[in-house]
């Protein structure tokens, strides 16, 4: 069975933690619940660990004098410092995280969208940008995944950010062993998923795990992160991920019947239309790789890269939680 590492990520701790919001809210994300069981979290609120309490008067972002400030405008307060120098601290003692998940449009956790205010009287605002405990993180981990929980809603940004997480978090482990062979294993089970990423880093980072220089262990693998970080940062196309369903179909392609062909060569056209998700080509080639025992491909995190729970679809849920499937009383409808 396969076994998967648990990723080390940041997380806002109002969301599905802690009522800490301005507040003395908690808000409840249906994603953060299913990875629970998966992730190593490490919750944070930096307005409260500045002091603020909770609840608190509510903070901005405002600029003055060609400067964005983070103010309590009820208060006059500008808790700029505050904010940067906890911000500086936390990363500094945080080690090796494989990414964030940060409160959306937050003046302190906001990954993109957070108001900038003219004064701090408020009015109008005059455009956005990260938050500024946000903005502290994606200066120091430009090439890790940092996002928020609104954008986690949409299923093709919340796989491409567990993806790159659960990928990172298996490269520690391997790295960890501190050997070639075990970064030269995790290369060769990942390679079709970093074919569908980018074949460009693919064959950088073969040539890396290669070693054919012969360098140290430490300079290997720090190239190889490097490079694996910048593979990970753009979501695969779907032109490439059909190029690797093909690349896979050429392991059965003599022992198929002309009907299986074809249905799969649907499946992925529809795929290809947008009429379907990836999950149906991977289901016909994951039953293909069992009934012919292809240990290569069975190998191959591109066909499985989550835990099971987090490939689970979520309810299909308004945006105040209601599932229309259930009348009043939370009984299914016929």
């Amino acid at each position: 069975m396969q076994t998967f590492e648990r990723p080390r990520v940041v997380v806002s701790r109002c969301i599905d933690f802690d009522h800490c919001r301005w507040n003395g809210d908690m808000i409840r994300s249906e994603v953060v619940q299913r990875m629970k069981e998966h992730v190593e979290f490490v919750p944070v609120c930096a307005e409260a660990e500045i002091g603020l309490g909770i609840p608190r008067e509510p903070v901005r972002l405002v600029e003055e004098h060609d400067e964005i400030r983070l103010v309590q405008h009820e208060t006059d307060r500008d808790v700029t410092e505050m904010m940067t120098d906890f911000a500086a601290s936390f990363l500094d003692g945080l080690g090796e995280v494989d990414g964030f998940l940060l409160k959306s449009r937050s003046p302190s956790c906001g990954t993109r969208g957070v108001k900038i205010y003219r004064s701090m009287k408020g009015g109008t605002s005059q455009g956005t940008t990260a938050g500024l405990f946000a903005q502290a993180v994606l200066t120091r981990h430009p090439d890790l995944p940092v996002e928020d929980e609104g954008r986690l809603r949409n299923r093709r940004i919340r796989e491409h950010f567990l993806v790159r997480l659960f990928t990172l978090a298996a490269f520690r482990a391997a790295r960890a062993h501190g050997d070639i062979h075990s970064l030269a294993d995790f290369h060769a089970r990942n390679k079709l998923l970093l074919m569908a990423y980018s074949q460009k880093e693919l064959q950088t980072l073969g040539r890396v795990a290669a070693n054919q220089e012969k360098r140290s262990v430490e300079e290997v693998t720090a190239t190889y992160e490097a490079h694996l970080r910048t593979a990970l940062e753009r979501p695969p196309r779907a032109a490439s991920r059909i190029n690797v369903l093909f690349h896979a179909l050429g392991y059965f392609k003599d022992r198929l019947s002309p009907e299986e062909k074809a249905f799969f060569l649907e499946t992925v056209e529809q795929y290809r239309r947008d009429e379907v998700a990836l999950c149906p080509n991977l289901t016909i080639l994951r039953s293909w790789i069992v009934r012919f025992g292809i240990d290569y491909l069975a190998d191959q995190t591109f066909f499985s890269p989550l835990p099971p729970g987090l490939m689970a679809v979520p309810p299909d849920l308004s945006q105040d939680q209601r599932d229309y499937w259930k009348d009043e009383r939370g009984r299914q409808r016929p």
